[in-house]
């Protein structure tokens, strides 16, 4: 890349950054109501997103070889457990990925 190249590309990476921080404010402004969509999609796209990472992390998870599943049956209650404990989303996500990767390292 080109001294120049760079530089353009640092601005448009600045410009996407800004464009991406601000639009939220300018698009809806504190003194007029927000629009029920934007509040349905705050409702409903955290459990999307989760259900997308479900189907994202098991989609290769074969019942018929290797470890049959098991360690990500394991790290799929302990993320249960651990959000049904406390209900701290990356507590849950942290201890479902640590004991995933101990199972995976040393057992499995």
């Amino acid at each position: 890349m080109t001294f120049t190249q760079q530089l353009l590309t640092i601005g448009v990476v600045i410009l996407g950054t800004m464009l991406t921080r601000f639009l939220p404010f300018l698009l809806f402004p504190p003194h007029k109501p927000t629009p029920p969509l934007v509040h349905d999609l705050g409702r409903l796209l955290p459990g999307a997103v989760f259900a997308l990472l479900v189907v994202y992390c098991l989609k290769n998870v074969s019942l018929t070889a290797g470890s049959h599943g098991i360690p990500e049956a394991i790290a799929i209650a302990v993320v249960v457990a651990l959000h049904l404990w406390k209900r701290q989303t990356l507590l849950s996500i942290a201890g479902g990925t640590v004991v995933y990767m101990l199972l995976v390292q040393t057992v499995f």
